[in-house]
Protein backbone atom coordinates (compact mmCIF):
# COMPACT_ATOMS: atom_id res chain seq x y z
CA UNK A 1 0.00 0.00 0.00
CA UNK A 2 1.29 3.01 -0.87
CA UNK A 3 0.81 6.79 0.55
CA UNK A 4 -2.25 7.44 -1.96
CA UNK A 5 -3.60 4.31 -0.08
CA UNK A 6 -2.95 5.06 3.06
CA UNK A 7 -5.22 8.42 1.93
CA UNK A 8 -7.96 6.65 0.76
CA UNK A 9 -8.23 4.41 3.82
CA UNK A 10 -8.33 7.47 6.07
CA UNK A 11 -10.59 9.12 3.91
CA UNK A 12 -12.88 6.34 3.95
CA UNK A 13 -12.71 6.36 7.69
CA UNK A 14 -13.48 9.44 7.57
CA UNK A 15 -16.65 9.06 5.49
CA UNK A 16 -17.63 6.22 7.43
CA UNK A 17 -17.91 7.96 11.18
CA UNK A 18 -18.98 11.18 9.66
CA UNK A 19 -21.90 8.89 8.04
CA UNK A 20 -22.67 7.32 11.66
CA UNK A 21 -22.84 10.79 12.97
CA UNK A 22 -25.32 12.59 10.15
CA UNK A 23 -27.45 9.20 10.63
CA UNK A 24 -27.36 9.03 14.34
CA UNK A 25 -28.13 12.69 14.27
CA UNK A 26 -31.38 12.41 11.98
CA UNK A 27 -32.96 9.60 14.17
CA UNK A 28 -32.39 11.26 17.53
CA UNK A 29 -34.11 13.97 16.26
CA UNK A 30 -36.78 12.02 14.12
CA UNK A 31 -37.74 10.79 17.48
CA UNK A 32 -38.72 13.89 18.66
CA UNK A 33 -36.79 14.34 22.16
CA UNK A 34 -38.32 11.66 23.90
CA UNK A 35 -35.49 9.16 23.55
CA UNK A 36 -34.41 10.07 27.75
CA UNK A 37 -38.51 9.77 29.10
CA UNK A 38 -38.94 6.81 26.90
CA UNK A 39 -36.03 5.46 28.67
CA UNK A 40 -37.08 6.45 32.50
CA UNK A 41 -40.58 5.23 32.14
CA UNK A 42 -40.11 1.67 30.58
CA UNK A 43 -37.80 -0.18 32.93
CA UNK A 44 -40.42 -1.81 35.46
CA UNK A 45 -38.23 -4.98 35.05
CA UNK A 46 -34.83 -5.49 34.02
CA UNK A 47 -36.20 -8.20 31.41
CA UNK A 48 -37.82 -5.24 30.08
CA UNK A 49 -35.01 -2.97 30.30
CA UNK A 50 -32.65 -5.23 28.50
CA UNK A 51 -35.57 -4.79 25.60
CA UNK A 52 -35.64 -1.12 25.69
CA UNK A 53 -31.93 -0.37 25.91
CA UNK A 54 -30.85 -3.28 22.73
CA UNK A 55 -34.04 -1.24 20.70
CA UNK A 56 -33.47 2.43 20.99
CA UNK A 57 -29.66 1.60 20.54
CA UNK A 58 -30.98 -0.48 17.33
CA UNK A 59 -32.77 2.94 16.41
CA UNK A 60 -29.78 5.22 17.10
CA UNK A 61 -26.80 3.16 16.16
CA UNK A 62 -25.09 4.11 19.04
CA UNK A 63 -24.79 1.80 22.26
CA UNK A 64 -22.41 5.38 23.17
CA UNK A 65 -25.07 7.32 23.06
CA UNK A 66 -27.78 4.93 24.81
CA UNK A 67 -25.31 4.79 28.26
CA UNK A 68 -24.42 8.48 28.26
CA UNK A 69 -28.22 9.21 28.32
CA UNK A 70 -28.68 6.59 30.91
CA UNK A 71 -25.47 7.80 32.85
CA UNK A 72 -27.53 11.30 32.52
CA UNK A 73 -30.65 9.91 33.79
CA UNK A 74 -29.19 8.44 36.79
CA UNK A 75 -27.60 11.73 37.78
CA UNK A 76 -30.81 13.42 37.41
CA UNK A 77 -32.33 11.29 39.41
CA UNK A 78 -35.29 10.44 36.88
CA UNK A 79 -33.61 6.48 36.66
CA UNK A 80 -32.67 4.49 39.52
CA UNK A 81 -29.36 2.60 38.85
CA UNK A 82 -30.99 -0.69 39.63
CA UNK A 83 -33.19 0.05 36.08
CA UNK A 84 -29.93 1.27 34.49
CA UNK A 85 -28.34 -1.94 34.75
CA UNK A 86 -30.98 -3.71 32.22
CA UNK A 87 -30.87 -0.95 29.83
CA UNK A 88 -26.75 -0.96 29.55
CA UNK A 89 -27.28 -4.39 28.90
CA UNK A 90 -29.87 -4.38 26.45
CA UNK A 91 -27.03 -1.08 24.59
CA UNK A 92 -24.55 -3.79 23.81
CA UNK A 93 -27.19 -6.13 21.98
CA UNK A 94 -28.69 -2.84 20.30
CA UNK A 95 -24.96 -2.09 18.83
CA UNK A 96 -24.29 -5.28 16.88
CA UNK A 97 -26.92 -4.08 14.35
CA UNK A 98 -24.54 -2.06 12.75
CA UNK A 99 -22.27 -5.11 12.12
CA UNK A 100 -24.74 -6.45 10.51
CA UNK A 101 -25.62 -3.84 8.11
CA UNK A 102 -22.46 -3.83 7.37
CA UNK A 103 -22.12 -7.64 6.37
CA UNK A 104 -24.71 -7.06 3.77
CA UNK A 105 -21.70 -5.93 1.19
CA UNK A 106 -20.61 -10.02 1.28
CA UNK A 107 -23.48 -10.92 -0.42
CA UNK A 108 -22.74 -12.56 -3.80
CA UNK A 109 -25.38 -13.54 -6.00
CA UNK A 110 -26.63 -12.93 -9.60
CA UNK A 111 -30.50 -12.66 -8.51
CA UNK A 112 -31.68 -9.49 -8.57
CA UNK A 113 -33.37 -9.35 -5.25
CA UNK A 114 -30.27 -11.00 -3.53
CA UNK A 115 -28.04 -7.79 -5.01
CA UNK A 116 -30.07 -5.37 -4.35
CA UNK A 117 -29.96 -5.84 -0.63
CA UNK A 118 -25.84 -5.17 -1.12
CA UNK A 119 -25.35 -1.67 -0.16
CA UNK A 120 -23.23 -0.88 -3.09
CA UNK A 121 -26.60 -1.23 -4.94
CA UNK A 122 -29.23 0.45 -2.67
CA UNK A 123 -27.15 3.30 -0.97
CA UNK A 124 -26.94 5.10 -4.02
CA UNK A 125 -30.42 4.97 -4.27
CA UNK A 126 -31.18 6.38 -0.76
CA UNK A 127 -28.18 8.94 -1.19
CA UNK A 128 -30.36 10.42 -4.39
CA UNK A 129 -33.82 10.09 -1.95
CA UNK A 130 -32.00 11.84 0.61
CA UNK A 131 -30.76 14.78 -0.84
CA UNK A 132 -34.15 15.18 -2.98
CA UNK A 133 -35.53 15.60 0.89
CA UNK A 134 -33.11 18.54 2.21
CA UNK A 135 -32.94 20.43 -0.80
CA UNK A 136 -36.62 20.59 -2.10
CA UNK A 137 -38.53 20.13 1.32
CA UNK A 138 -39.03 22.59 3.94
CA UNK A 139 -40.49 20.64 6.42
CA UNK A 140 -38.23 19.74 8.88
CA UNK A 141 -39.34 15.85 9.60
CA UNK A 142 -38.53 15.41 6.17
CA UNK A 143 -35.03 17.02 6.24
CA UNK A 144 -34.30 14.66 8.87
CA UNK A 145 -35.41 11.68 7.10
CA UNK A 146 -33.12 13.08 4.44
CA UNK A 147 -30.42 13.35 6.79
CA UNK A 148 -30.88 9.69 8.02
CA UNK A 149 -30.78 8.34 4.29
CA UNK A 150 -27.83 10.20 3.35
CA UNK A 151 -26.03 9.36 6.36
CA UNK A 152 -26.13 5.96 6.11
CA UNK A 153 -25.35 6.34 2.29
CA UNK A 154 -22.16 8.10 3.18
CA UNK A 155 -21.41 5.67 5.65
CA UNK A 156 -21.81 2.56 3.22
CA UNK A 157 -19.54 4.43 0.73
CA UNK A 158 -16.84 5.19 3.53
CA UNK A 159 -16.81 1.46 4.19
CA UNK A 160 -16.78 0.45 0.48
CA UNK A 161 -13.65 2.98 0.45
CA UNK A 162 -11.85 1.23 3.30
CA UNK A 163 -12.28 -2.12 1.61
CA UNK A 164 -11.33 -0.85 -1.88
CA UNK A 165 -8.03 0.79 -0.23
CA UNK A 166 -6.75 -2.41 2.48
CA UNK A 167 -7.47 -4.99 0.11
CA UNK A 168 -3.65 -4.88 -1.81
CA UNK A 169 -2.68 -5.58 1.76
CA UNK A 170 -3.36 -9.08 0.86
CA UNK A 171 -0.24 -9.76 -0.33
CA UNK A 172 1.56 -7.97 1.67
CA UNK A 173 3.72 -10.71 3.93
CA UNK A 174 4.11 -8.18 6.82
CA UNK A 175 0.88 -7.23 7.02
CA UNK A 176 -0.29 -10.82 7.66
CA UNK A 177 2.51 -11.19 10.07
CA UNK A 178 0.89 -8.28 12.51
CA UNK A 179 -2.43 -9.72 12.16
CA UNK A 180 -0.54 -13.26 13.08
CA UNK A 181 0.38 -11.82 16.45
CA UNK A 182 -3.08 -10.82 17.59
CA UNK A 183 -3.62 -14.59 17.17
CA UNK A 184 -2.12 -14.09 21.20
CA UNK A 185 -5.25 -13.14 23.05
CA UNK A 186 -4.00 -10.79 25.27
CA UNK A 187 -2.31 -8.73 22.39
CA UNK A 188 -5.50 -9.03 20.58
CA UNK A 189 -8.17 -7.80 23.25
CA UNK A 190 -5.20 -5.19 24.07
CA UNK A 191 -5.74 -3.74 20.23
CA UNK A 192 -9.50 -4.10 19.93
CA UNK A 193 -9.82 -2.16 23.44
CA UNK A 194 -7.04 0.82 22.36
CA UNK A 195 -8.73 1.08 18.73
CA UNK A 196 -12.09 1.62 20.21
CA UNK A 197 -10.99 4.20 23.13
CA UNK A 198 -9.61 6.07 20.99
CA UNK A 199 -12.48 6.20 18.04
CA UNK A 200 -14.70 6.14 20.77
CA UNK A 201 -17.10 3.77 18.83
CA UNK A 202 -17.43 -0.25 18.58
CA UNK A 203 -19.35 0.12 15.61
CA UNK A 204 -16.44 1.95 13.69
CA UNK A 205 -13.94 -0.08 14.98
CA UNK A 206 -15.91 -3.43 14.19
CA UNK A 207 -16.56 -2.28 11.07
CA UNK A 208 -12.74 -1.53 10.66
CA UNK A 209 -11.95 -5.21 11.09
CA UNK A 210 -14.86 -6.08 8.84
CA UNK A 211 -13.10 -4.08 5.96
CA UNK A 212 -9.59 -5.54 6.70
CA UNK A 213 -11.31 -9.19 6.16
CA UNK A 214 -11.43 -8.50 2.66
CA UNK A 215 -7.76 -9.21 2.41
CA UNK A 216 -8.23 -12.67 3.45
CA UNK A 217 -5.90 -12.47 6.29
CA UNK A 218 -7.82 -11.65 9.27
CA UNK A 219 -8.74 -15.69 10.77
CA UNK A 220 -10.58 -16.46 13.80
CA UNK A 221 -7.88 -16.66 16.01
CA UNK A 222 -6.90 -13.12 15.68
CA UNK A 223 -10.48 -11.88 15.16
CA UNK A 224 -12.35 -13.36 18.14
CA UNK A 225 -10.26 -11.66 20.92
CA UNK A 226 -9.83 -8.07 19.14
CA UNK A 227 -13.57 -7.99 19.26
CA UNK A 228 -13.45 -8.98 22.75
CA UNK A 229 -11.20 -5.59 23.08
CA UNK A 230 -13.51 -3.69 20.84
CA UNK A 231 -16.58 -4.17 23.73
CA UNK A 232 -13.89 -3.41 26.71
CA UNK A 233 -12.97 0.31 24.92
CA UNK A 234 -16.36 1.28 24.06
CA UNK A 235 -16.81 1.62 27.90
CA UNK A 236 -14.52 4.60 27.62
CA UNK A 237 -17.43 6.99 26.21
CA UNK A 238 -19.52 6.29 29.62
CA UNK A 239 -16.78 6.62 31.93
CA UNK A 240 -16.09 10.26 29.89
CA UNK A 241 -19.71 11.37 30.72
CA UNK A 242 -19.71 10.19 34.44
CA UNK A 243 -16.71 12.85 34.84
CA UNK A 244 -17.97 15.28 37.24
CA UNK A 245 -21.79 13.48 37.60
CA UNK A 246 -22.60 12.02 41.08
CA UNK A 247 -21.72 9.00 42.31
CA UNK A 248 -24.81 6.91 41.27
CA UNK A 249 -24.18 8.20 37.87
CA UNK A 250 -20.89 6.95 38.06
CA UNK A 251 -21.80 3.53 39.09
CA UNK A 252 -23.57 3.68 36.22
CA UNK A 253 -20.85 4.09 34.17
CA UNK A 254 -18.60 0.94 36.22
CA UNK A 255 -21.74 -1.25 35.52
CA UNK A 256 -21.22 -0.79 32.02
CA UNK A 257 -17.47 -1.42 32.33
CA UNK A 258 -17.58 -4.06 34.58
CA UNK A 259 -20.64 -5.80 32.58
CA UNK A 260 -18.08 -5.94 29.19
CA UNK A 261 -15.05 -6.65 31.73
CA UNK A 262 -16.74 -10.12 33.28
CA UNK A 263 -18.13 -10.52 30.05
CA UNK A 264 -14.88 -11.46 28.23
CA UNK A 265 -13.26 -12.95 30.99
CA UNK A 266 -15.59 -15.71 31.09
CA UNK A 267 -16.07 -16.27 27.43
CA UNK A 268 -12.39 -16.05 26.97
CA UNK A 269 -11.78 -18.18 29.55
CA UNK A 270 -14.62 -20.86 28.82
CA UNK A 271 -13.64 -20.37 24.89
CA UNK A 272 -10.20 -21.04 25.11
CA UNK A 273 -10.81 -23.89 27.68
CA UNK A 274 -12.60 -25.55 24.99
CA UNK A 275 -10.12 -25.03 22.07
CA UNK A 276 -7.67 -26.29 24.28
CA UNK A 277 -9.37 -29.69 25.24
CA UNK A 278 -11.01 -30.07 21.56
CA UNK A 279 -9.08 -27.63 19.40
CA UNK A 280 -11.05 -25.54 16.73
CA UNK A 281 -10.19 -26.32 13.24
CA UNK A 282 -11.82 -23.09 12.24
CA UNK A 283 -9.55 -21.18 14.31
CA UNK A 284 -6.94 -20.91 11.50
CA UNK A 285 -9.46 -20.10 8.58
CA UNK A 286 -9.86 -16.43 7.29
CA UNK A 287 -12.87 -14.78 8.63
CA UNK A 288 -15.39 -12.81 6.72
CA UNK A 289 -17.83 -10.00 8.15
CA UNK A 290 -21.06 -11.29 8.19
CA UNK A 291 -18.82 -14.01 10.99
CA UNK A 292 -17.78 -11.09 12.47
CA UNK A 293 -21.08 -9.84 12.93
CA UNK A 294 -21.93 -13.31 14.06
CA UNK A 295 -19.06 -13.01 17.24
CA UNK A 296 -20.09 -10.01 17.92
CA UNK A 297 -23.88 -10.45 18.71
CA UNK A 298 -23.14 -14.33 20.09
CA UNK A 299 -20.79 -12.21 22.97
CA UNK A 300 -23.14 -9.64 23.43
CA UNK A 301 -26.28 -11.96 23.64
CA UNK A 302 -24.19 -14.79 25.75
CA UNK A 303 -22.97 -11.97 28.23
CA UNK A 304 -26.23 -10.37 29.33
CA UNK A 305 -28.23 -13.62 29.72
CA UNK A 306 -24.75 -15.04 31.65
CA UNK A 307 -24.97 -11.55 33.49
CA UNK A 308 -28.53 -10.99 33.69
CA UNK A 309 -30.02 -12.77 36.82
CA UNK A 310 -26.71 -10.99 38.45
CA UNK A 311 -27.78 -7.63 38.07
CA UNK A 312 -28.30 -7.33 41.62
CA UNK A 313 -24.84 -7.84 42.25
CA UNK A 314 -23.40 -5.90 39.74
CA UNK A 315 -24.88 -2.93 40.93
CA UNK A 316 -23.11 -4.17 44.58
CA UNK A 317 -20.06 -4.07 42.65
CA UNK A 318 -20.43 -0.44 41.50
CA UNK A 319 -21.44 0.67 45.27
CA UNK A 320 -18.14 -1.49 46.86
CA UNK A 321 -16.31 0.65 44.00
CA UNK A 322 -17.42 3.89 44.77
CA UNK A 323 -18.81 3.96 48.36
CA UNK A 324 -20.96 6.61 49.78
CA UNK A 325 -19.28 8.63 52.20
CA UNK A 326 -19.09 7.90 56.19
CA UNK A 327 -22.36 9.36 57.63
CA UNK A 328 -24.25 8.83 54.23
CA UNK A 329 -25.04 5.36 53.77
CA UNK A 330 -28.49 5.58 53.32
CA UNK A 331 -28.51 9.36 51.70
CA UNK A 332 -30.29 9.06 48.24
CA UNK A 333 -27.96 10.49 45.79
CA UNK A 334 -30.40 10.93 42.96
CA UNK A 335 -30.52 14.41 43.70
CA UNK A 336 -28.87 16.10 40.51
CA UNK A 337 -29.93 18.71 39.11
CA UNK A 338 -31.92 18.40 35.68
CA UNK A 339 -29.60 21.14 34.40
CA UNK A 340 -26.74 18.89 34.34
CA UNK A 341 -28.36 15.64 32.50
CA UNK A 342 -29.17 18.27 29.97
CA UNK A 343 -26.20 19.81 29.60
CA UNK A 344 -24.37 16.16 29.81
CA UNK A 345 -26.59 15.05 27.01
CA UNK A 346 -26.13 17.96 24.35
CA UNK A 347 -22.11 17.54 25.30
CA UNK A 348 -22.30 14.25 24.39
CA UNK A 349 -23.66 14.88 20.85
CA UNK A 350 -21.11 17.40 20.34
CA UNK A 351 -18.23 15.43 21.04
CA UNK A 352 -20.01 12.88 18.97
CA UNK A 353 -21.15 10.35 21.45
CA UNK A 354 -23.30 8.34 18.55
CA UNK A 355 -21.08 5.06 18.41
CA UNK A 356 -20.76 5.16 14.60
Amino acid sequence: MDIFGIFTLFGGLAMFLYGMQVMGEGLEKTAGGKLESILGSLTSSPLRAVFLGAGVTAVIQSSSATTVMVVGLVNSGIMKLSQAVGVIMGANIGTTVTSWLLSLSGIQSGNFFLRLLKPASFSPVLAVAGIALLMFQKNEKKKDAGNILMGFAILMFGMQTMSGAVEPLADVPQFTGILLKFSNPLLGVLAGLVLTAVIQSSSASVGILQALCVTGAVRYSAALPIIMGQNIGTCVTALLSAVGANKNARRAAMVHLYFNLIGTTVFMGAFYALHGLFPFGFMEQAVNPAQIAVIHSAFNIFTTLLLLPFSRWLEKLAYITIPDSAGNRNRNEAGGSLKFFVRRLVQSEKNGYTER
